[in-house]
């Protein structure tokens, strides 16, 4: 294996965004990098000129990278090299159906979780065994890198609410709030930047889109990062992104969220909206309180280095993946992965 070549294992368009301030961090280090696509879900259409693919597991195993990113919660295990978690979002409090978070779930699939602040590091080392299975190493998220290096003007000086919802029909409230967004924007008292996961049904996307005009975009995009800098509040459920706009200190009002604390201002009924977001544009001081320190828990840093700091985190972990017991291997899951990627040598 060459501890000099990582692979990039990647299921959805919107890792691509995720994982390239990392690449940028290995080439400046003299490191190189491959993609690997898995699944229908994503497209080699995003893929630069300068960019590797893989379009096999044969070819990935003879690229015997040292270290294979996940921007993911579970992987096969059989690969080269150590398997790295870096996260596909921030805890947004969504549970599975047995009841338990989906964030904190140990697969038994990686040997390293770059955790992103004193919360999720907290967590995972209290979920690792004695002796432990896989590192942890608090490391920032990469992703963030560009949002906090970014030298973006603003050229629409407007008031502006990005509007972002859960593709999940349980928790968005897309549909719900469709006319109460519908009569504010067209009031022109704010401009509207609308976003939705990916994964959201194509029927509510167009339903928003027959909405625009002069107050009200509806864009859709693989990197949030400039959107989040363009607005002074945002509109949103339950969702990783909220935690991106928080870590700007910026207010954000949610819709029904299912774990609200003091640093959202969160509301249930569609006639308080209008109320909410006219107190989060004034950004309350108690308020502005509580996002401080929800971010010093949840992403400490705004220096833009967490990629850095990742890259520290792997050449650790392949150092010494020794000090690890051997994971419990779980059949099932790994069955799956094969039969889902039609690779059955060993």
């Amino acid at each position: 294996m060459n501890p000099k070549r990582y692979l990039f294992y990647i299921s959805q368009d919107y890792a691509y965004g995720i994982l390239r301030p990392l690449q940028f961090a290995i080439r400046e280090r003299g490191g190189e990098v491959a993609w690997f696509l898995e699944g229908q879900e994503v497209s080699a259409k995003f893929l630069h000129s300068t960019e590797k693919q893989l379009g096999s597991l044969d070819e990935v195993f003879a690229y015997q990278a040292g270290a294979t990113v996940f921007p993911g919660n579970i992987a096969p295990t059989f690969l080269p090299g150590i398997n790295v978690a870096v996260f596909h979002g921030f805890d947004a409090g969504k549970v599975d159906k047995r009841g338990r978070n989906d964030h904190y779930k140990i697969r038994n699939c990686f040997d390293l979780y770059c955790t992103q602040g004193p919360e999720s590091t907290g967590i995972f080392e209290s979920l690792s065994s004695k002796p432990r299975s896989y590192h942890v190493k608090q490391t920032g998220w990469c992703a963030l890198d560009p949002l906090f290096s970014s030298t973006q003007t603003v050229s629409d000086t407007r008031p502006t609410v990005l509007f972002c919802s859960t593709f999940s029909k349980r928790l968005s409230c897309a549909e719900r709030l469709y006319n109460t967004i519908k009569q504010l924007s067209q009031t022109g008292k704010w401009r509207w930047i609308v976003q939705f996961h990916p994964k959201m049904s194509r029927e509510t996307v167009e339903k928003y889109k027959s909405l625009t005009c002069e107050h009200l975009t509806l864009v859709e995009t693989d990197d949030i990062n400039p959107l989040l800098h363009q607005a002074n509040v945002m509109l949103c459920d339950t969702s990783s992104v909220i935690s991106m706009f928080l870590l700007l200190n910026k207010p954000v009002v949610t819709f029904d969220n299912i774990s609200p604390g003091d640093h959202l201002s969160n509301v249930s009924d569609e006639n308080e909206l209008e109320r909410a977001l006219l107190s989060a544009f004034g950004k309350p001081a108690e308020l502005m309180r509580s996002i401080e320190a929800y971010g010093q828990q949840v992403h400490p840093y705004s220096d833009g280095l967490s990629s850095q700091r990742t890259l520290d985190a792997i050449d650790y972990a392949v150092a010494n993946t020794s000090t690890l017991i051997r994971k419990k291997l779980d059949i099932l899951r790994q069955y799956k992965m094969r039969k889902k990627l039609g690779y059955w040598r060993f």
